[in-house]
């Protein structure tokens, strides 16, 4: 391989970037050697189509010779809301390095100035504590809010460890000995703080690579709470064909269109000197094209002589062809087992998760949870503000529950709903109606709503929490004299992003999408 000049190497590392903020002493650098970067992820989410994006330019670096670091933020991720445990994170460190080094593979990039770094290594050392004790010295609380803004979630009564986060991301450019940092354009303000701190506490100012934050395939950003939002690394191609078709795609919009997006981030990156995007078109509708810039595909695509269909089609095309090497990697015992150990979705039958075993007895496996759906709705004959609930639970078996509901949502509005039932229940009488179960409802001050159900999902279909086993063929009903129910349900909340949660597990159905609910950071009853 040709050895490539310092303009080069500039080109490669700022080529669809939004931002780069140090540019001139980047170039610098480069005219001495090359260029070392890190790029910090926190271990909690699974990796997902969107990391692509990251990962595109992280294979640019590399092409440019770059020494690049990746940062597993584990103690970050603990820190933030505790949204996953211990136990968990270093599973999920060693998926994550497994599915990045697949990812890397399948752009088709060398990985041997590549490394990875967990932030546990370094950032309980006493010389990191002392930096951070020295830091609070002088930044103030304002400072730290401000630099958290796009990341840390803001509210009257942070927790100091968000305050304290955006501080600690500007210490591991120093501790990591980089040159540059890079992160998506949320991550501006965050940087802008350790060019001002950093260099108060005798540390070089580095030089910042900030990526566009790109719109995830159903309009908006794309997130791994968002199921239509993201395809994952893992799916099948069946999954990716289905995910595709719902994806936004309007005619002529070219602001807020994932797929463009991606195309752009991810797809043209990968092509060599003559290669181009190949849409496959029959005749009848204007026959085969390629594009081998992308400005031609996005200019067809705005004046709308490019239909939305056959963008997506191409891109379903480019998708599988970027996930079929991580597939094979990932299919084999080590890697499913790797895989199930970091995102459990339940244990086999008479066996409970890792989790399960770790926080005693009143746990979710003691629980029966279903897809229902409400056939009838009528009115309590004894309570305004009360009704009955006729629910199908599956397998020719109906449930009759009273609620509240009636208090927030018409009887007809109610009808035809799919829901989360609780069902082994012990049924009880309520004002003189026996009832056999919950629909479990999200509330706030204001709000009562039955949690979300993702599309697809069967009447009947069984509703796990992330690593407990309550598949079994039957769960005991439930002893109202212990308490079960209620020690559980104490525990049951709605996160910042709105999933359903007992204490840091998920609540999944059985093919691993996720219940939710538009009320976030709230009890579930």
């Amino acid at each position: 391989m040709t050895a490539l000049t310092w303009e080069e190497k500039e080109q490669l590392i700022t080529r669809n970037l939004q931002e780069v903020l140090g540019q001139d002493n980047m170039r610098t650098i480069l005219k001495e050697r090359d260029l070392k970067v890190y790029w910090g992820t926190a271990t909690t989410g699974k990796p997902h189509i969107a990391y692509f994006v990251p990962m595109s330019k992280i294979a640019d670096f590399l092409k440019a010779g770059c020494e690049v670091t990746i940062l597993f933020a584990d103690l970050h991720a603990y820190l933030d809301n505790m949204k996953a445990p211990w136990s968990l994170l270093q599973e999920r460190t060693k998926y994550y390095e497994a599915v990045i080094k697949a990812m890397l593979s399948s752009l088709g990039v060398p990985l041997d100035k590549l490394k990875f770094v967990c932030g546990t290594d370094y950032q309980l050392s006493k010389e990191y504590t002392l930096d951070v004790y020295k830091l609070s010295s002088v930044v103030t609380q304002h400072d730290a809010k401000k630099a958290g803004a796009e990341v840390v979630k803001q509210v009257d009564h942070p927790l100091l460890s968000g305050i304290l986060y955006p501080g600690l991301q500007a210490l591991d450019e120093e501790y990591l000995k980089v040159d540059a940092q890079f992160g998506g354009v949320d991550q501006r303000k965050i940087f802008t703080f350790a060019e001002k701190y950093m260099p108060q506490l005798g540390y070089a100012k580095r030089i910042h690579l900030m990526n566009p934050m790109i719109p995830g395939l159903a309009g908006g950003k794309m997130s791994s709470s968002e199921e239509d939002s993201k395809i994952d690394l893992l799916d099948s191609a069946a999954k990716v064909k289905s995910k595709i078709k719902k994806a936004f795609c309007e005619p002529g919009n070219i602001e807020d269109n994932g797929l463009l997006k991606f195309v752009k981030h991810v797809i043209y990156p990968m092509f060599k000197a003559g290669d181009g995007f190949e849409i496959k078109r029959k005749e009848e509708f204007g026959g085969d094209m390629k594009f081998e810039k992308y400005e031609d595909l996005e200019a067809l695509f705005a004046a709308q002589e490019l239909h939305p269909g056959d963008l997506k089609a191409a891109v379903e095309v480019y998708i599988n062809r970027l996930l079929e090497p991580i597939r094979k990697v990932f299919d084999d015992d080590f890697h499913r087992a790797l895989t199930e150990r970091a995102y459990p979705t339940g244990a086999k039958p008479g066996k409970k998760g890792a989790a399960a075993q770790a926080t005693g007895e009143n746990t979710p496996d003691k629980v029966e949870l279903k897809v229902g759906q409400i056939l009838e709705a009528v009115k309590h004959p004894d309570a305004d503000t009360l009704c009955i609930l006729t629910v199908d639970i599956g397998n020719d078996t109906k449930k009759s529950i009273v609620s509240n509901l009636m208090a927030y949502y018409g009887l007809e509005d109610l009808k035809g709903r799919s829901v989360v039932t609780l069902t082994n229940m012990k049924s009880s009488k309520i004002r003189g109606v026996e009832s056999e179960g919950l629909v479990l409802c999200a509330f706030n001050q204001d709000k009562y709503e039955p949690l979300v159900v993702p599309e697809g999902a069967k009447v009947g279909e069984r509703i796990i929490v992330e690593g407990f086993d309550n598949t079994q063929a039957e769960v005991a009903q439930l002893n109202p004299k212990k308490k079960v129910w209620d020690k559980i349900q104490a525990e049951l909340k709605t996160n910042g992003d709105g999933e359903a949660m007992w204490k840091e597990f998920t609540m999944l159905t059985l093919n691993g999408d996720r219940i939710t609910s538009t009320l976030k950071e709230c009890n579930i009853k």
